[in-house]
């Protein structure tokens, strides 16, 4: 038996981890062993991290970590960034993952030389997209890569498995709708700590040379009735905020689309949940990044329409065409390939 399954019990047996999370934990460990089965990793390398997860994971339910409306990535006294990367890629497939519209992409670094912003409007697929694209973009973009801030929901930050890899991450942290609307006694306050965080979001793109991921659908991608990967729809009053304050930063900001094809990595539960606690399935997969040209808010398909309402929702079908279609065609080339 691995150290961690060890101590899994010990604590469990302790209780310090309650039934729903041992569950989970030890599915977990077991899905991962079996993702790596036929892979040329040994199962020493994997074992020793999943040690060192369990204890991170323990102190969380010990001491939850209290994340700011803007947390940067903590690199010491222990590195949770690299860790993240290092759990992360045993199970991406990184010499058959590819990442499209590199012109883009270098379009992209320019803007961040010249002291300008990016915000990129994205699908979202896994619990581990900002690992996934830390790893893709460090070899080529290494600032990239360690730059990028993500826009992150409430569940990231307070369920104590993905905390650890919260941690190491560049964080502006909100409320995704749902959760504003899951309890009207605590709506008022989760709305004034958005507003917080929109403001600090703000002052960052005044500053300049930041990048932002942002996924105005406030949630993953899930497979529909015919088992097909279907990209959830945008938010137009999410992208509109983040149009909104892009403007009034007193540095020029750029937007671009981005899609994502993560998804078989850790395929999230087959139905949204609010509540803390899910499943872990993962896959040692490829990963596919595809950096779209640059988009002309005020230009954009449905930008000229009178009514406002009617002006963000044709903004906001638009960009998700973009990525929906990229998204259609890199499915396409990785099941022919």
């Amino acid at each position: 038996m691995s150290d961690f399954l060890d101590k899994l019990n010990t604590y469990y047996k302790e209780k310090k981890i309650n039934d729903k999370y041992y569950k989970i934990l030890k599915n977990f460990y077991f899905s991962f062993e079996k993702a790596l089965q036929n892979s040329s990793i040994k199962k020493e390398a994997y074992n020793q991290s999943f040690d060192i997860l369990i204890d991170l994971i323990l102190s969380q339910f010990i001491s939850p970590y209290k994340f700011e409306n803007y947390h940067k990535k903590i690199f010491s006294p222990f590195n949770y960034y690299e860790y993240g990367k290092k759990i992360v890629s045993f199970l991406l497939d990184k010499e058959n993952s590819k990442i499209f519209g590199e012109e883009n992409l270098e379009l992209i670094s320019k803007y961040l030389k010249n002291n300008e912003n990016v915000i990129l409007l994205s699908n979202h697929q896994t619990e581990v997209d900002p690992q996934v694209i830390d790893i893709l973009l460090e070899d080529k973009y290494p600032k990239i890569a360690k730059d990028i801030i993500f826009v992150a929901g409430n569940r990231v930050v307070t369920d104590p498995v993905a905390i650890p890899f919260s941690m190491g991450c560049n964080l502006l942290c909100i409320f995704s709708k749902k959760y504003i609307d899951q309890d009207p006694n605590s709506q008022h306050q989760k709305q004034i700590y958005n507003r917080k965080t929109m403001n600090v979001m703000k002052n960052l793109l005044s500053k300049g040379s930041k990048i932002i991921y942002v996924a105005p659908s406030g949630g993953r991608d899930r497979k529909d009735d015919n088992d097909n990967i279907e990209i959830a729809p945008f938010d137009p009053n999410s992208i509109e905020m983040f149009y909104f304050m892009a403007k009034k930063a007193k540095t020029p900001t750029h937007f671009f689309a981005l899609t994502l094809y993560t998804y078989d990595l850790m395929p999230p539960p087959k139905k949204t949940q609010t509540e803390m606690g899910e499943e872990r399935v993962v896959n040692r997969k490829n990963a596919i990044l595809s950096f779209s040209k640059e988009i002309d808010m005020e230009k954009i398909k449905g930008s000229m329409e009178l009514d406002k309402k009617q002006r963000r929702k044709k903004r906001s079908d638009s960009i998700y065409k973009m990525v929906t279609e990229e998204f259609n065609k890199i499915i396409r080339g990785n099941n022919d390939s």
